[in-house]
């Protein structure tokens, strides 16, 4: 194994990591926010609230991540004039904006229907208890049933954010230079895509389990009072 050939590309692949932690971090705080409405739309009961985010999260579940990139960096090339009207044309002609368009709307879909799980999985005596309180409307979600179904969703969450962040290697087939890009031009150059690949699945390693890490820490804290009672009785 040429150590050397690795040693070489560490200042690119450091870029690489700057790339790939950005995209992924700005996706799933984005995802998150739009996977809350999104879950809460999905468990109404009107039909014209919760049949366009079926059909959003059927599309984005149903079709490889790789397709719906392709779709919006290449295919809104398409629509040049129209998004030139509205002046967003600025925006998806960077390779940049299209990767964490495609992923933060891929993880919203994902997360939304953790969310919807977590929240059908909250307990009716909770929910009664804060109607009984006089809860409702916002009041009952923000206080009772989100952060309840957020407990319950975030062991399936934390794996979404991990997936998340294994397909983010993804982006490198637009032209952006993430850790999976780096890799793939030294190798190219080099030959030596044993060392490199190794290398670049090494940094994902390390990346991965930093996420859990962060993501068990924080299962812990939302958790705590849970585990005292348990302990209490």
């Amino acid at each position: 194994m040429d150590i050397s050939v690795i040693i070489d590309s560490v200042p690119e692949f450091a870029k690489g990591i700057t790339i790939t932690v950005e995209i992924t971090a700005i996706s799933v705080a984005i995802g998150f926010c739009l996977a809350i409405v999104l879950s809460i739309m999905r468990v109404s009961k009107n039909p014209f609230v919760w049949m366009p985010v079926y059909g959003f999260n059927f599309y984005f579940r149903g079709t490889p991540l790789l397709v719906q990139l392709f779709l919006i960096y290449y295919g809104s090339g398409q629509f040049q004039e129209f998004f030139s009207q509205i002046g967003l044309w600025h925006l998806f002609k960077e390779a940049y904006f299209c990767a964490v368009l495609t992923l933060t709307l891929n993880t919203a879909a994902y997360a939304g229907e953790i969310f919807r799980g977590g929240i059908e999985g909250v307990s009716f005596g909770e929910i009664e208890a804060a109607r009984a309180c006089g809860m409702s409307g916002v009041k009952l979600y923000r206080r009772i049933i989100m952060p309840a179904a957020i407990r319950i969703a975030w062991p399936a969450y934390t794996n979404e954010v991990v997936f998340l962040l294994q397909a983010s290697s993804l982006v490198s087939i637009i032209t952006l230079m993430d850790i999976t890009g780096v890799a793939r031009v030294a190798a190219a150059k080099t030959f030596a895509f044993y060392e490199l690949f190794l290398f670049a699945a090494l940094i994902y390693l390390v990346l991965v389990y930093a996420v859990i890490f962060v993501f068990r820490k924080v299962e812990n804290r939302i958790t705590a009072h849970l585990v005292h009672e348990a302990a209490s009785q």
